[in-house]
């Protein structure tokens, strides 16, 4: 295991690879911020420009700035699951952003998406039983993660120490996730 910051091997390849699967990710959540705020595309919009990246576009600015036009939608969303949704989206568009390093800071890049869209879900559901239409059916994010992760993913966590502790709920998915994809 590298030590901490040092960097790593990381391909475009990878990068592409992994920037795919946080938007895959991330659109398991998508349906519970247009359910709020059906208007609003920036969101979506970053799945879009991170789907555009994975299948081969260039890496520009235009995608920085839509992943922090999602962060921001995430911040203004009244509904805390909304909120969570928009970040798994922006955590997806950023994932084109991963640095070569060493840094259990750089887990989050790769797995921030699915962590946040899980949290959207279970906030959805909380949600849904407060109003009396909830169901009780398990969010599945998290095993659809595990399962559907690309050899990049597994190989570039590998190169990295494990997640970082911290990060309320979100964090304590991030870490779930990270070690069953290093079993």
């Amino acid at each position: 295991m590298p030590t901490e910051s040092e960097k790593i091997e990381l391909s475009e390849h990878e990068l592409r690879e992994i920037t795919g699967y946080a938007a895959d990710c991330a659109r398991r959540a998508l349906s519970i911020y247009e359910h709020h705020l059906p208007a609003d595309t920036r969101p979506r919009d970053a799945l879009d420009a991170a789907d555009t990246f994975a299948g081969g576009g260039r890496r520009t600015g235009a995608l920085r700035q839509i992943a922090w036009a999602a962060f921001r939608a995430a911040r203004e969303a009244a509904s805390p699951a909304a909120g969570d949704a928009a970040r798994a989206a922006s955590h997806a568009a950023a994932a084109a952003y991963l640095h070569p390093l060493a840094d259990a800071h750089q887990v989050k890049h790769i797995l921030g998406a699915a962590a946040h869209a899980a949290r959207a879900e279970e906030l959805s559901r909380a949600e849904e039983w407060a109003s009396g239409e909830g169901q009780d059916v398990s969010a599945g994010t998290l095993e659809w993660a595990r399962h559907h992760a690309p050899a990049a993913v597994t190989a570039v966590l590998g190169r990295m120490p494990a997640a970082p502790p911290g990060g309320g709920r979100v964090g304590e998915f991030l870490r779930d996730l990270d070690t069953a994809l290093r079993a």
